[in-house]
């Protein structure tokens, strides 16, 4: 009877290391039939709006019967209108719809009257879709007798053009996520993107001309790269070409401080009401909402047109850093005024107009965020809903996985390898038991035989 017993342990012991060996190498072959999870992602680029509905029924019905859109606290789109049919349309679509007397032309042609006038350094404007204004504001670097000029330009267009006075100076913000610096003083790197050839940093203009050398460090030994493209005053954006011509691991991650970051998985134009999230070398990681588009901002150095108008608050240094929300870029630094004590104004080069007049494509990730995709109905997430976009480490990647994470991955291979190691550890091991027992036995029955 025992041995019986032992006869069918030992069967039991051989079969069920047989099973394993199979099932490792099932593991094993379907882990290398698909794709690695950890395998560095393909780049590729994406472009989808955050409030694209709305921005489709505004190009749809038209700048005469419509006045923008924006992003209603509720993540609704909003569509300003000038009659009633308009305003059927966009209820239709799933949108709301605000009646407003001055049409997008309306607006437009005011903005485009401000910028004829002499220019006022210390002055800013933007169409504020919400309020159907142009608001023009003065920093406290403006006279009176300029300001007084400028006011009887805005009268003379219009009621619906809005005077403002604010604190503080707008000003580019060069001195992110990381720092970069050269001879002029110190920016912070915005996305990296690529031409197929070469990567890049894509930054803000006044950051530094063409041909400017940037490091990452103040001793001038660890050299990040050369200013090969530049566009500012009229826009703010420049391209830094890698020394070494890749970006290198993580390259579709911003940082957000702390070794902490975002992945980016595609780029988009900023919509009016969005929350958004910008992160700096100087004053690291601020969001906020975006308050205007198409501002015109008159630097000391010039003037810069098109940009995005946010409440986020930046600093010195904070020049060139990403604007991005739900893992989407939006924009680069520009300028802007306060700091982030008391709060202030910040303007963004928008990406989209940047990438395109550079002529390169950013590097994204394809490991994108569940909400970094198009929301219902095409609208963006409520504003206090939104995230800056799923995280990751800086610098990160394959290299920086342990061994037991990649083994014990249900993904990769090392479970399947696993099994095959431990199945054969126990065939070997129920082979030398049968083999020890069958010695055993021989011994003791020639023992009884010879006495």
């Amino acid at each position: 009877m025992r041995h019986a017993r032992r006869r069918i342990v030992r069967r039991t012991a051989r079969w069920a290391a047989v099973g394993g060996l199979l099932l490792g190498g099932a593991m094993v072959t379907q882990a290398v039939a698909s794709e690695p999870p950890h395998a560095p992602a393909a780049p590729r680029t994406l472009a989808q709006p955050a409030g694209d509905l709305g921005a489709n029924l505004v190009r749809r019905l038209g700048t005469a019967r419509t006045a923008g859109s924006w992003v209603g606290a509720d993540g609704r789109p909003v569509v300003a209108v000038t009659d009633q049919g308009a305003a059927a349309a966009v209820r239709r679509a799933g949108a709301e719809a605000k009646p407003v007397g001055h049409s997008l032309d309306e607006l437009k042609s005011a903005a485009r009257t401000l910028r004829s006038a002499p220019r006022v350094a210390g002055t800013a404007w933007a169409v504020d879709y919400r309020t159907n204004e142009v608001v023009v504001r003065g920093d406290r670097t403006v006279s009176a007798a300029d300001w007084a000029g400028l006011t009887r330009v805005a009268h003379g267009i219009g009621a619906f053009v809005r005077m403002e006075r604010t604190s503080g100076t707008f000003t580019t913000r060069l001195n992110g996520a990381q720092p970069i610096l050269s001879a002029g003083g110190r920016c912070s790197a915005g996305f990296n993107v690529t031409d197929g050839r070469a990567d890049f940093v894509l930054t803000a203009g006044h950051c530094g001309p063409t041909g400017s050398q940037w490091f990452a460090d103040n001793r001038a030994t660890r050299q990040v790269g050369q200013t090969v493209a530049s566009d500012f005053p009229g826009s703010d954006f420049s391209l830094v070409q890698y020394s070494g011509g890749r970006a290198g691991d993580a390259a579709d991650v911003v940082a957000i401080g702390g070794g902490t970051g975002v992945r980016i998985t595609g780029a988009a134009d900023a919509v009016v009401g969005q929350r958004v999230f910008r992160s700096g070398s100087t004053s690291g990681l601020h969001d906020g909402r975006v308050t205007g588009l198409d501002a015109t901002v008159n630097y000391p150095e010039g003037t810069v047109t098109g940009l995005i108008q946010t409440d986020v608050c930046a600093e010195p240094g904070d020049s060139g850093g990403p604007l991005f929300s739900e893992g989407i870029a939006l924009g680069v630094t520009s300028g802007g005024s306060g700091d982030c004590t008391a709060g202030g104004t910040t303007f963004f080069q928008p990406v989209t107009k940047a990438l395109r007049a550079l002529n390169v494509k950013l590097i994204v990730s394809t490991q994108a965020a569940p909400s970094a995709g198009p929301s219902p109905r095409g609208s963006a997430p409520a504003p206090g809903a939104a995230s800056p976009g799923s995280a990751a480490p800086v610098g990160g990647g394959p290299e920086g996985t342990t061994l037991l994470a990649r083994l014990t991955d249900t993904r990769a291979v090392g479970p399947g390898l696993l099994v095959v190691a431990g199945s054969l550890i126990a065939l070997v091991a129920t082979r030398y038991l049968r083999a020890e027992q069958d010695r055993r036995a021989f011994r003791r029955h020639y023992s009884t035989m010879w006495g």
